[in-house]
């Protein structure tokens, strides 16, 4: 029994529809039986309900033809990647996606032939420890399997940005601080500030005199303390 493959936690699949067209032109075959065709194939990404979307997560596209071609290594850098040449046989084309200039998925066999004149197949591609930005352009087609913990996440973090502070009570306790406390809270205050902290000290003569504005969002003041 062969070995198992293991699948990495950050890997993620996506399907590609591979969408060939092909039809005889009048031209001279080197083979009598055989006519010349013109054939052609682009790629496209498809979503998680099937649709046709642009493969546009992939940099560039390598088609491996048959080596008798005169250019059998052809490269195509914008979706649909769309590869058209001429020729007699049918043969496996070997078909490299890039996501980075030296990153590429496993390559796909697509069978060229001449059966009908358009037809399609769909192989299912692995993205193995996709950077952030191009898990963000694979959720244009779907969901990934790590969301649904992300968006808990985004939910924890909100309602802690969202927690309540009672601003009327924390301005009436710093009233109650002596001098040599309160100068303290300024300082931490000033040290910590934030754009919803406002502080203003004068200085008159050897007294300082600072104004501490509590506020719970820009323009809101719930809290004023003189010292």
């Amino acid at each position: 029994m062969p070995p198992r493959t293991r699948k990495n936690a950050n890997d993620r699949q996506r399907k590609v529809k591979v969408v060939t067209e092909q039809h005889v032109i009048d031209k001279p075959s080197p083979v009598a039986e055989f006519p010349m065709r013109e054939w052609s194939l682009k790629l496209h990404l498809l979503d998680e309900e099937g649709n046709e979307r642009p493969a546009d997560v992939f940099t560039k596209v390598v088609y491996n033809l048959h080596p008798t071609f005169e250019n059998p290594t052809q490269t195509f850098t914008k979706p649909p990647f769309l590869c058209s040449n001429e020729g007699w046989g049918e043969f496996e084309i070997s078909i490299d996606c890039y996501t980075t200039e030296k990153t590429k998925l496993a390559s796909i066999i697509h069978d060229l032939n001449f059966l009908q004149e358009k037809y399609e197949a769909t192989h299912t591609v692995t993205f193995k420890n996709p950077s952030q930005a191009l898990q963000e352009r694979l959720r244009e087609t779907g969901p990934l399997p790590n969301d649904d913990d992300r968006q808990k996440k985004k939910t924890v973090a909100s309602k802690k940005g969202g927690q309540k502070y009672d601003y009327e009570k924390i301005a009436e306790a710093l009233e109650k601080l002596d001098e040599e406390d309160l100068l303290r809270v300024i300082q931490l205050i000033n040290e910590n500030k934030g754009p919803d902290t406002y502080i203003r000290s004068d200085v008159e003569g050897k007294f300082l005199a600072a104004r501490c504005f509590i506020l719970s969002a820009p323009g809101n003041v719930f809290g004023v303390v003189d010292v």
